[in-house]
């Protein structure tokens, strides 16, 4: 599938590693349709020529409302890339006590479940369309999939979620033409980051063997790119981390 005959969605397509990738797509001739619960999205939207719902992941309604928009606006859907999410961190056993079930439940809720709830109805629109290779489907992992870190029990065990998904989606979808990628980013320049003080992006980004800097969003774009335009690529989860292993 060439960028420019494709037609995406992308969750959390506002801003950080979602933006970056809805415009990458856009600039590459892609029909793009960004899905975010912010609002203010849809500036972002008008200012790449792609187009915009307000979106829960997390709700069954919301999601089916907005895929079926971004069908009627575009045509059809054959890409789908989830970047919607969240992070938090809270040990399991800490000063106040346990951790809470309420913020471990939202985190699965949104960055798995919420993931789950996108492609499988992103999944029966693209089975819809015609030719052998009716669609693609990128999902957001991260290196704490692998490597959590102390207080991501919640945060690495819904990425350890999309990793562990990928191969099973692959085979659901091997029948009706969808191929089924992740990408486990290590530590980016999104907004969330670059809010942090100098000196801790800098701590941060000397953690990365080679090279040692934060990952620059537009690398990721250009893999799900990459993984879009790879006919062969399926069932695979894709580090994308300068070989950082977090301790």
């Amino acid at each position: 599938m060439n960028l420019d005959q494709a037609h995406a969605i992308v969750t959390g397509g506002a801003s950080g590693l979602g933006g970056a990738t809805a415009e990458y797509l856009r600039g590459h001739g892609a029909s793009v349709h960004i899905l975010d619960r912010d609002p203010a999205g849809a500036r972002f939207a008008d200012s790449i020529g792609a187009g915009f719902t307000e979106t829960d992941v997390t709700d069954e309604v919301s999601v089916a409302g907005a895929v079926a928009a971004a069908r009627g606006a575009m045509g059809r859907i054959s890409v789908c890339v989830n970047c919607a999410g969240i992070v938090a961190g809270e040990r399991t056993l800490g000063r106040d006590g346990p951790h809470r079930l309420d913020s471990f439940r939202r985190i699965i809720d949104v960055n798995l479940i919420g993931s789950f709830n996108v492609l499988r109805l992103a999944a029966a629109a693209m089975a819809e369309n015609d030719g052998p290779e009716r669609g693609v489907i990128i999902n957001t992992a991260s290196v704490a999939a692998f490597d959590g870190q102390k207080g991501q029990a919640a945060y690495a065990a819904s990425k350890a979620g999309i990793a562990g998904m990928t191969l099973p989606l692959a085979r659901d979808l091997a029948g009706v033409g969808i191929r089924v990628c992740a990408i486990a980013p290590g530590i980016f320049a999104t907004p969330m980051l670059r809010g942090l003080p100098q000196d801790v992006q800098d701590s941060l980004a000397a953690e990365v063997t080679f090279p040692r800097r934060l990952g620059d969003p537009v690398e990721f774009a250009r893999t799900a790119g990459f993984i879009i335009e790879t006919g062969y690529l399926n069932g695979e989860v894709i580090r994308l981390d300068g070989a950082l292993r977090m301790r």
